[in-house]
């Protein structure tokens, strides 16, 4: 733990940088003003939801109440980033930032879907108590590590909320879906070059951190495939589902060859080929990028 805390306080400049530019590029939104309130009215005590008030594709009624389910999971999210970077004035401004950030989403995206009734109420607010009671979200054990899986995982997120916006086919929707994602980008971003820093400082230890985490989130994707599904239209989404097996690929891997062909095959690898047996590059790689 003591590299770790030695690590944060190396970075902080880096922080620092970072977190000054987010705020000069994130822009400030207002929930209330995006949300369609004049489509709403009130539910009745008892009354069942009917699907064809807010025809859509199946899959893309699962992803809405998936994605908001990852977005209420943010208390355990904020405890373990706060845990892992809250040590200073920096770190611990961009944990609670982003926090504050993040949520909008759930606010934004919960009014959204209850105005138009484009999921069900009530499972969707058994899902919220089910998926927050579990407290159920990855604990990387090291900085390094829960960089890597934040920077993943922002990512992630920002394409699963773009996506699903795009398949809206009300203009609202697109836009709240697209301002979430939006935010997220800014966060995968502060992420991103943040574990970019610490390459330039240990790059073997990120290499295997992405090793790692890569596996790991194949063991969550298994885990939530196999585990009993979440109240409501779709099953507990992976990312917030902990691993509930270590055989086979889940096994974290100590090999460097293993490693570094997993590190060339994530999105954060460097865009510009690596120098010896390690990339030095501040420069990362961008979904779609050759």
């Amino acid at each position: 733990m003591d590299r770790d805390t030695d690590l944060l306080h190396e970075l902080s400049p880096v922080a620092e940088q970072l977190l000054e530019r987010h705020l000069d590029n994130a822009r400030e939104w207002f929930p209330h003003e995006l949300v369609p309130w004049s489509l709403g009215r009130d539910f009745e005590a008892g009354e069942e939801w009917d699907p064809s008030e807010a025809p859509m594709d199946g899959a893309v009624r699962s992803a809405l109440f998936v994605n908001l389910l990852t977005e209420d999971n943010l208390p355990h999210y904020f405890r373990t980033i706060n845990g892992l970077f809250g040590i200073d004035e920096a770190w611990g401004a961009w944990s609670k930032r982003w926090t504050a950030e993040e949520g909008r989403h759930a606010i934004v995206i919960r009014d959204y879907l209850t105005v138009t009734r484009s999921v069900d109420p009530v499972a969707l607010e058994r899902g919220r108590m089910a998926q927050v009671s579990r407290g159920e979200v990855p604990e990387p054990e090291t900085v390094v590590d829960g960089l890597v899986y934040v920077s993943l995982q922002e990512l992630a997120t920002r394409i699963s909320h773009g996506n699903t916006g795009r398949l809206l086919a009300d203009r609202r929707g697109r836009e709240i879906m697209a301002r979430v994602a939006g935010d997220e980008n800014l966060h995968h971003v502060f992420y991103r070059d943040a574990t970019s820093a610490v390459l330039e400082i240990d790059p073997s230890a990120v290499v295997l951190a992405v090793d790692r985490q890569v596996r790991a989130s194949r063991c969550r994707a298994r885990a939530s495939r196999t585990s009993p599904a979440t109240p409501g239209p779709s099953p507990t989404p992976a990312s917030t589902t902990s691993p509930t097996t270590t055989s086979g690929s889940c096994v974290p891997s100590c090999s460097s060859t293993g490693a570094w062909n997993r590190w060339r095959a994530s999105p954060l690898r460097p865009r510009r080929p690596a120098r010896g047996c390690c990339a030095t590059s501040p420069g990362w790689a961008r979904p779609g990028d050759g």
